[in-house]
C-alpha cells in the first residue's frame, strides 16, 4: 500500500507521444505485468518436482509465501520511490531485482537458497506491479486509459490460468528451472525497451515514506508467518522459539499501530478501520487471499501424487477453479455495475467457497475426473464471487482523499492472506504427510525419494504404491477440511458488510476484472481523483449527463471557441511558461490557420496580447478564464458524489488531479468545439 503525499505530484511537463511509441511501452509494461503476475502461480504444478529434486518438503509452502509477503513489502515501496526517483528508474531496477532473483532461484541447489531468491523475485515483483500501473497513467492519453488498464488487469487474471499448466511444461519438458530462467531474456529486453521508450516523468513534490511503518508490519508478519511454518515441524508448538516469533509479532503490530497514529503519512491510516466498509472488506480478502492461492498450491500436489497425472496436465486439470473464478468476477461485477448492489455476493460467495473446500476434503484417487473438476468449479465460482465486489465496495465507501490508500489497502490485505493460507496450508499438510508417509514407508520398504517423486511414485507396482498415495490423499483432505471453517468464518463477517448506494465513478470502475485479481494499484490518492473526474468527463462526452452550460454558469461573454484559446495559452503558460498558436496546433493535430482566427479575435477584444509569436494572457483575459474555471470546478464537485467541497484538502486533492488531467489532455487531439469546458 503506498500511501499518498500530502500534495501528490505532477508531471513536469507534457510529452507528445505518438500511437506508435504509447504502444511499445504499453507492451514494456506488461511484459512486467505479465513476469510479475505469472511467478506467484507458475510454480505450483512444479513443486513436487522440485521438492523431489531439493529435499525440503516441509518448506514448500515457503518456495510461494516468500514471493508474497516480499511482494507485499515491495508493494509498500514502490509506489513512494517511484515518486521520489522517477516511474522509470525504478520500473527498471525492479526488473533488473527480478532477473537476479530468477538466476539464483533457477541455478539454486538447495531449499533454503531457492526460498531466498523467491524472496528477491517478490522484491522485483512488487516493484514491477506497482510502477506498471503507475506509468500507465502517465503516458496513456487520459480518454483512453481505462482501456489500457483493463487490458492490464486482464493480463494479471490470465497469468492465473496459464501460470499453473506453463509450469507444468516447462517441468515436464525442459526443467523446473526454465520456470525461472524464462524471466530473464524477457526482463532484458523489457528493460532495454523501456530505456528507450518510456519518458522520464519526474515529481514536483517529494512524497514523504513510512520507513518505521512499513518495516515494523513487514517484520510482524514474517514472525508469525515462521511460527506458524516451523510449529510443530521445527519446533515444538509450545517451545520458547515459536512462543518468542507469536509474542514478536503481536508486539510490532501493536508499535505498528502506534506508530501509524502519529506518523505525518501512514502507510495504512488508523482511520481507515472506523469505516465498517473498510474492516469488513480487508477481512474478506484476506480470507480469499487465503483460500485461493492456498488450494492452486497444493492442487497440483494432489494431482501429481494422488492422480498420478504430468505436471502439465495437473496444470490444465485445475483450470475449472480459474473458469469459475473468471465467470462470478465478470459476473458480479456487472451486476453491481447496473444495479448498485453488492452485499449479497460476498455472503453467496464465502458460503460456496466453504462448500467448495468441504467437496474438495472428500477427494481420493476413486474420484473421478469429472468429480473433481466439479468440484473445482464450485471452489472457484465462490472465490469469483467474495473477490471482485470488495474493491467496489471500499472505493465507494471512503473520502476521495483515502482511496489510493484503501485500495492499495485491499490489496495488501489480500495478498498477506495469500502468504497465510500457503502457510496454514502448508504447515497442516507437513504435521499430516510426515507421519502418514512413514507409516506407508514401512510397511512398502519404498525409498523415500522414490515416495517424494511423482514420476518415479507413477512406475510403482500398484500394491506398493497403493498406501503411499493413500497418504498423500488424507493428508490433502485433512488440509481442505481444516481450511472450511475460515471459509465459513468469511461467510459470517460477510453479513456485517454495509450496503452502501454506489457512487457512478465506483460504477464506471465496476466492470474491471482486473480489480478482482488483486493487481496492486497506485496508493496516489490524486490518480484515484483524476479517475473519478475522468468518469465525469466521459458521462459529459458521451451525453449521458446534460450540457453543464459552463459559459453561462461563469457570466462570462466568451464564446465557445475563445473559452477554449484562451484556456489553451492560460494550460500552457502555466505548464510551459510559453505558447505560440504553432504549438497548440501541433498539439491537437490541426493546421495553424485554421485556429489562428479564434486567437486573432481574442486579441482584438483585448484578451490575448502577442510578443513576437508567444502568446500572453491580459488582465482581462485572466480574470475570463478565472471565472470559467471556477465555474467548470464548482460543477466537477457537483458530479462527484460525497464530495466535501468545505474541505481544504479535499480542494486541494482536486486542483491538483484537475491540473494533472489539464496537462495529459495537451497529449489528446480534440478539435476546438469539443472542448468549451476543458479550461
Amino acid at each position: 500500500m503506498t500511501g499518498a503525499s500530502a500534495v501528490a505530484p505532477a508531471p513536469s511537463a507534457p510529452q507528445t507521444l505518438s500511437r506508435a511509441r504509447i504502444n511499445v511501452i504499453f507492451g514494456t509494461v506488461v511484459l512486467g505485468m505479465l513476469m510479475a503476475a505469472l511467478d506467484s502461480t507458475i510454480v505450483s504444478t512444479a513443486l513436487p518436482t522440485i521438492v523431489a529434486d531439493l529435499g525440503g518438503a516441509g518448506h514448500m509452502a515457503w518456495v510461494v509465501t516468500a514471493y508474497l509477503v516480499a511482494e507485499a513489502i515491495a508493494t509498500a515501496l514502490a509506489g513512494k520511490f517511484g515518486d521520489l526517483f522517477g516511474r522509470k528508474l525504478i520500473f527498471q531496477l525492479s526488473g533488473l531485482i527480478f532477473i537476479v532473483g530468477s538466476m539464483i532461484a533457477g541455478l539454486s541447489h538447495g531449499m533454503t537458497l531457492l526460498i531466498a531468491a523467491r524472496a528477491v523475485q517478490g522484491l522485483g515483483a512488487g516493484g514491477l506491479m506497482v510502477t506498471s500501473m503507475a506509468l500507465i497513467a502517465d503516458v496513456i492519453p487520459l480518454r483512453e486509459r481505462g482501456k489500457y488498464q483493463g487490458g492490464l488487469g486482464a493480463v494479471f487474471g490470465v497469468t492465473t490460468v496459464i501460470g499453473p499448466t506453463l509450469g507444468g511444461l516447462f517441468t515436464d519438458h525442459l526443467s523446473w528451472r526454465w520456470c525461472f530462467y524464462v524471466n530473464v531474456p524477457i526482463a532484458i529486453i523489457m528493460i532495454v525497451v523501456a530505456a528507450r521508450t518510456i519518458p522520464v516523468v519526474r515529481t514536483a513534490i517529494k512524497p514523504i515514506v513510512d520507513y518505521v511503518g512499513i518495516a515494523l508490519i513487514s517484520i510482524a508478519v514474517t514472525c508469525l508467518i515462521l511460527g506458524l511454518e516451523w510449529g510443530g515441524q521445527e519446533y515444538a508448538w509450545g517451545s520458547p522459539m515459536i512462543i518468542g516469533l507469536f509474542a514478536a509479532s503481536a508486539v510490532l503490530t501493536v508499535l505498528f499501530v502506534v506508530v501509524e497514529f502519529r506518523a505525518e503519512e501512514p502507510m495504512l491510516p488508523m482511520h481507515l478501520f472506523r469505516s465498517n466498509v473498510f474492516t469488513v472488506c480487508s477481512i474478506l480478502s484476506f480470507i480469499v487471499g487465503f483460500a485461493m492461492l492456498g488450494a492452486m498450491t497444493y492442487l497440483p500436489a494432489f494431482l501429481q501424487y494422488v492422480m498420478g497425472v504430468s505436471a502439465t496436465a495437473s496444470g490444465v486439470r485445475t483450470l475449472p477453479l480459474v473458469v469459475g473464478l473468471f465467470t462470478t468476477s465478470i459476473f458480479s461485477g456487472t451486476v453491481v455495475g447496473r444495479t448498485g448492489r453488492y452485499k449479497i455476493f460476498p455472503i453467496v460467495g464465502t458460503a460456496i467457497m466453504a462448500f467448495g473446500l468441504f467437496l474438495m476434503s472428500t477427494m481420493d484417487a476413486a474420484t473421478s475426473v469429472w468429480m473433481q473438476s466439479l468440484f473445482m468449479l464450485v471452489l472457484g465460482l465462490g472465490i469469483g464471487l467474495a473477490m471482485q465486489v470488495l474493491t467496489i465496495a471500499v472505493q465507494n465507501s471512503v473520502p476521495y482523499t483515502d482511496l489510493g490508500t484503501a485500495t492499495s489497502g485491499v490489496t495488501f490485505f489480500r495478498t498477506i492472506g495469500s502468504a497465510f493460507g500457503t502457510t496454514v496450508f502448508g504447515t497442516l499438510y507437513s504435521n499430516q504427510i510426515g507421519p502418514n508417509l512413514g507409516a506407508a514407508l514401512r510397511e512398502t520398504r519404498v525409498p523415500p525419494e522414490t515416495a517424494q517423486n511423482p514420476e518415479l511414485l507413477r512406475n510403482l507396482p500398484a500394491e506398493l504404491a497403493r498406501p503411499i498415495i493413500d497418504a498423500y490423499a488424507t493428508s490433502i483432505d485433512y488440509v481442505f477440511r481444516w481450511v472450511v471453517p475460515v471459509a465459513l468464518l468469511g461467510f459470517v463477517i460477510a453479513w456485517f458488510l454495509k450496503e452502501v448506494p454506489l457512487r457512478d465513478s465506483a460504477r464506471a470502475e465496476a466492470k474491471d476484472v482486473g480489480e478482482g485479481f488483486a493487481v496492486p494499484d497506485s496508493g496516489d490518492r490524486v490518480q484515484h481523483v483524476e479517475r473519478a473526474v475522468a468518469g465525469v468527463l466521459r458521462k459529459l462526452r458521451d451525453n449521458a449527463v446534460p450540457d453543464p452550460g459552463i459559459l453561462a454558469a461563469a457570466g462570462s461573454s466568451l464564446s465557445r471557441d475563445e473559452a477554449w484559446a484562451l484556456g489553451q495559452v492560460r494550460m500552457y503558460s502555466r505548464l510551459r511558461g510559453t505558447v505560440t498558436v504553432a504549438d497548440i496546433a501541433k498539439t491537437h493535430w490541426v493546421p495553424p490557420e485554421l485556429i489562428e482566427p479564434v486567437f486573432a479575435k481574442s486579441e482584438r477584444e483585448g484578451m490575448l496580447r502577442r510578443d513576437g509569436d508567444e502568446l500572453t494572457l491580459t488582465d482581462k483575459g485572466i480574470g475570463e478564464v478565472d471565472r470559467v474555471r471556477t465555474a467548470w470546478r464548482s460543477w466537477v464537485e457537483s458530479q462527484l458524489d460525497d464530495w466535501d467541497c468545505t474541505d481544504p484538502k479535499d480542494r486541494a486533492l482536486l486542483d491538483r488531479a484537475m491540473d494533472n488531467i489539464a496537462t495529459k489532455l495537451l497529449d489528446e487531439a480534440d478539435r476546438p468545439d469539443a472542448l468549451p469546458a476543458r479550461v
